[in-house]
């Protein structure tokens, strides 16, 4: 085990026996990786960083503001204001749906 390793075993082993690590959110469920190894592994590190910092994805943003326009247009009786809501949401659900796809085609 090269010298780097040891040290860093070495202080987690440390910070273990001190109980650093006893009190940790989520301690003793299951981690789930599906999105980390969904994500392609040049992004990764990017994506990691941006969602510890509480930066959420474009398309979330988009089905965010869609379901929004979903619920105004849900709670409006004028005709005109549906229809500009209607207009807006098929906008929006365009938006979302390249973004998928590009998604897609830089994850292939």
């Amino acid at each position: 085990m090269p010298l780097f390793d040891k040290a860093v075993e070495s202080l987690l082993q440390e910070a273990i026996a001190r109980g650093e690590f006893d009190n940790l959110k989520n301690k003793g469920k299951k981690l789930d990786l599906t999105d980390y190894f969904n994500t392609p592994a040049e992004l990764r590190v990017a994506s990691s960083v941006l969602k510890n910092a509480g930066v959420k994805p474009p398309e979330v943003e988009l089905l965010r503001e869609i379901a929004e326009l979903k619920n105004q247009l849900a709670s409006t009786q004028d005709n005109d204001t549906q229809a500009k809501l209607q207009e807006r949401i098929q906008y929006k659900q365009m938006e979302f749906n390249i973004a998928m796809e590009r998604l897609q085609q830089r994850r292939k």
